[in-house]
């Protein structure tokens, strides 16, 4: 499940997908307003191009719903709470839930207060970090958002990586936002690059620290109710999400048009070998979503088929059919 454009496929309007995907997880047992939920955001990951945790990621979804082991009926619940600060609890059901809920939550306080913060916990995955910080950019916001899983580091320090997601998001006018969005494990370790650069590796082990901090630690993900066999559900991560008024620390023209100038004289540099265009972190997700709401998102054969094998499963219709003339070679 790789970010690279799939080589063959057909073309999906994002509605086609976001019905499939919506009566999929109502199948898998939860309430109209979730299943539109993770509809929402999984097709909005797909438009960016980040497929390995768009819509790829529902048939595990919903046969862990379906299963009972993540709670398809959550009843989202603030348990904590200051002028700018809120806990919430997931009560054992999908993370996108507490996490739109709490982005949205935060951007709203941010633009009274000038900042707003959430952690979330008592969850399951909670997908992209991207989608969340993107829904603050959309409102003239920084946002920043991390994300840990319950584990414990063993043997090596290399095991303190934990591949958790983080994501900041600097918003600009005309040209796209800066959108950092990846993993905090980013090398395959090997001694002779160790020997040669140990610096990288300490500096990812520095990375990953954080997300543990924030998005673990700081969320309670480790509260002895959340963990089996107190807790039925496979709970085991949380976030910490926050946003940031631009307006809060200057005018949001002035800052816009110098994230503009800033972003267009970095695209207008000679790119790196093999690539045809200079971009920023999320320059190639702002492109590639223009062309998939316009166009229809890049579904791979691999793809169509899990949604087909699970729709199957689920007794839901697909209409993949209907798109074989979209049908492209050699990349999408």
């Amino acid at each position: 499940m790789g970010n690279v454009p799939p080589g063959s496929g057909i073309r999906v309007p994002p509605d086609e997908m976001r019905r499939l995907v919506q009566a999929l997880f109502a199948r898998a047992g939860m309430l109209p307003a979730g299943a539109g939920t993770m509809a929402e955001l999984l097709v909005h990951t797909d438009l960016r191009g980040v497929f390995s945790h768009g819509t790829q990621q529902a048939p595990g979804y919903c046969r862990m719903l379906r299963d009972g082991e993540v709670n398809p009926t959550p009843q989202v619940r603030v348990t904590r709470q200051t002028t700018t600060t809120q806990t919430l609890d997931g009560d054992g059901g999908m993370g996108h839930l507490p996490c739109k809920q709490g982005t949205e939550w935060a951007v709203e306080c941010a633009l009274e207060n000038g900042t707003g913060a959430v952690t979330t916990r008592n969850h399951f995955h909670f997908g992209s970090a991207g989608k969340y910080t993107h829904i603050a950019a959309a409102r003239g916001c920084i946002g920043i958002a991390f994300s840990s899983h319950r584990y414990h580091p063993q043997n090596s320090v290399r095991g303190v990586l934990g591949a958790s997601p983080l994501s900041v998001a600097l918003p600009a006018g005309e040209q796209p936002p800066v959108i950092l969005d990846m993993a905090s494990s980013m090398l395959e370790y090997d001694e002779e690059l160790f020997a040669r650069m140990p610096f990288a590796f300490f500096k990812e082990l520095g990375v990953a620290a954080i997300p543990y901090g924030l998005g673990g630690v700081l969320a309670g993900i480790y509260s002895p109710e959340l963990i089996p066999p107190e807790s039925r559900w496979i709970s085991n991560q949380g976030s910490f999400i926050a946003a940031f008024s631009i307006e809060a620390f200057m005018d949001v023209g002035e800052y816009q048009a110098e994230m503009d100038r800033w972003v267009s004289e970095v695209r207008a540099l000679e790119p790196f070998p093999g690539h045809e265009q200079s971009e920023l972190p999320g320059g190639l997700e702002w492109q590639r979503e223009r062309d998939y709401a316009e166009n229809g998102i890049s579904v791979s054969d691999h793809h169509r088929a899990c949604l087909e094998e699970i729709a199957g499963e689920l007794e839901v219709e697909t209409r993949f059919k209907a798109y074989e003339q979209s049908r492209f070679e050699g990349g999408g």
